[in-house]
């Protein structure tokens, strides 16, 4: 059941059926060997027992000596008798408090979604992970975590949709730990036991950190992180010693696979985190490949932060009979973000943004507070920098963060922004989706994104977690489509009406033509002549009324007065 490689299967088939012709017996694995979840996904036969290796000498892949792979454990999860006691009614009442929507799909088992867990005590979780939630100061479970974590424990497919800074990341973790303690100890040569695909170095670094946050107490648990733009040699010593949990990027997990440094076989437990984004990205053929080649038998839960159709159709291909959990408004932007926009010319912006940030710089230090921290986003990496450097010119404390930078520069960019003493981030994109620093008080917008998904991801980087932010956008006629979308839903959100916006690469392909429909038009106003009109000059003072009139108020049938 180990990976090979798309372009290495049928040449392997081949072979292996010429084998078999000159072979009196062949060896069958014993059925025994499989597990017994409820969950069945459908598997490649393209793959052998044994990890691949790939040969220096001929570049093909060459099966080393196969483990047996461990039966896989689901153990009977049940939360506190107080939560098994709950009525029907009583857990309505839960969901609506907690602002959850709950979804079963019509062809699933006729058991109900669990209960949403308001107390981590309640869960029933591993005393260990207890320990840590504790160091960690975890009071109680967000929304999301009350809802998702009881669904994931009992070991059910989920679908989980939430805003940005919901806590989605301990919903997968948490239980994803308690799964693993389960299960037989890994072994030197033993593919992971869980996987956690992400879109970015940034979001995987930031989920290694959420894993190791709660396994800390537990003796030889251990947590890989693969993604690119790190030192590959390092990552290939730590995943062939064996770890618990793999976090990775798909495109450099695929390549680890490829070599042979890690396999699927063991594999029982799967996130796809910002799912949606991963799409974007261009990561599906990856995903794909990773999903129809895990064990028969597995748990897997997608989470993202919009729900466009690709999404639910990821969902309805690998998630069998998902319980499908929604927190809040997804697609739309947070209440919790004060939002102001400010039309102004390309030439000014760097010199308004400048005058802004320092005005806020000395009002912070006339109050002796410190400097509220701010992410300002940026379209080109270029301009990252330019602008990075005219903050630190003003004597702010400023740092750039984008695609162009090392990794060990981004690390360090991410690392002083949260602890100091940077408090300004310049980011483009990469740093819209994924990134959770605690306390951003102000996004700014000195470029507009192109959708509008892309600016509610962006603002989603402050008001989180229940607290309030501001967000700052500068805009001009270009942005105009995309400024008429802001301000209709920030009145929406004034009025309690939220409606959300269509997500995903088929809406954000339709918005862009929308768009461009609109600048074209606009172009060609302005391309025609003007109208000239033949008046007589006892007529004119009709179109062009001297200054000093003033209109009286009255009826629609108001004269003017001179």
């Amino acid at each position: 059941m180990s990976y090979v490689p798309p372009h290495l299967r049928k040449s392997i088939a081949a072979t292996a059926t010429a084998t078999t012709t000159t072979t009196a017996t062949s060896t069958n694995l014993d059925s025994t060997t499989t597990n017994h979840k409820l969950n069945s996904k459908p598997t490649n036969n393209a793959f052998s027992n044994a990890a691949p290796r790939r040969s220096s000498a001929n570049n093909h892949i060459q099966p080393s000596r196969a483990l047996a792979v461990p039966n896989v454990v689901f153990p009977q999860w049940k939360p506190s008798e107080r939560v098994l006691r709950l009525k029907p009614e009583q857990i309505e009442e839960v969901r609506l408090r907690l602002n959850v929507d709950v979804t079963v799909t019509p062809d699933s088992p006729p058991a109900p979604a669990p209960a949403p867990i308001e107390s981590f005590t309640d869960m029933c979780l591993a005393s260990s992970i207890m320990k840590d939630i504790a160091i960690h100061e975890y009071t109680a479970p967000t929304s999301i975590q009350a809802q998702a974590m009881p669904v994931a424990l009992s070991g059910r497919d989920l679908l989980g949709c939430a805003e940005t800074g919901s806590g989605k990341t301990a919903a997968f973790t948490i239980p994803m730990i308690q799964h693993c303690i389960a299960q037989t100890p890994v072994r030197r040569g033993d593919g992971p036991l869980a996987l956690v695909l992400a879109p970015t170095r940034e979001l995987a670094q930031q989920i290694e950190k959420e894993v190791k946050a709660f396994s800390q107490s537990l003796e030889s648990f251990r947590t890989a992180i693969v993604v690119g733009g790190t030192n590959i040699a390092d990552q290939r010593s730590e995943l062939r010693a064996g770890v618990e949990i793999v976090v990775a990027t798909p495109g450099r997990f695929i390549d680890h696979l490829q070599q042979g440094n890690t396999s699927l076989t063991r594999i029982s437990y799967v996130v796809l985190d910002e799912a949606d984004r991963m799409l974007d990205m261009g990561f599906e053929p990856q995903i794909r490949e990773v999903m129809h080649n895990l064990p028969e038998k597995h748990q897997t839960l997608l989470f993202s932060a919009t729900m466009p159709v690709e999404i639910e159709a990821l969902a309805q291909e690998y998630l069998t009979n998902p319980v499908q959990v929604k927190v809040g408004k997804v697609s739309s932007p947070t209440e919790n973000v004060s939002q102001t926009l400010e039309k102004i010319s390309e030439s000014e912006k760097i010199d308004r943004l400048l005058s802004l940030l320092v005005e806020e710089a000395a009002l912070a230090e006339k109050l002796g507070h410190p400097f509220p921290l701010t992410i300002v986003f940026v379209e080109r990496k270029t301009r990252c920098d330019e602008v990075a450097e005219a903050l630190v010119a003003q004597g702010l404390n400023a740092v750039a963060l984008h695609g162009g930078r090392t990794q060990s520069e981004r690390e360090g960019a991410l690392r002083d922004f949260r602890h100091g003493p940077t408090n300004i981030l310049v980011a483009t994109d990469v740093a819209s989706r994924g990134l959770d620093v605690t306390g951003v008080a102000h996004v700014v917008n000195l470029d507009l994104p192109k959708t509008m998904e892309d600016y509610v991801h962006r603002i989603g980087r402050t008001g989180r977690a229940g607290s309030t932010g501001r967000a700052t956008s500068f805009y001009t006629d270009r942005d105009m489509f995309l400024v008429s979308q802001i301000r209709k839903a920030i009145a929406d959100v004034q009025s309690g009406n939220t409606v959300a916006f269509a997500t995903g690469k088929v809406a954000r392909r339709k918005e862009r033509e929308a768009a461009l429909a609109q600048k074209e038009a606009r172009i060609a106003q302005s391309k025609l002549p003007p109208t000239s009109i033949n008046v007589e000059d006892k007529y004119k003072y009709m179109i062009a009324p001297p200054m000093n009139m003033i209109k009286k108020e009255g009826s629609a049938d108001d004269a003017w007065d001179d």
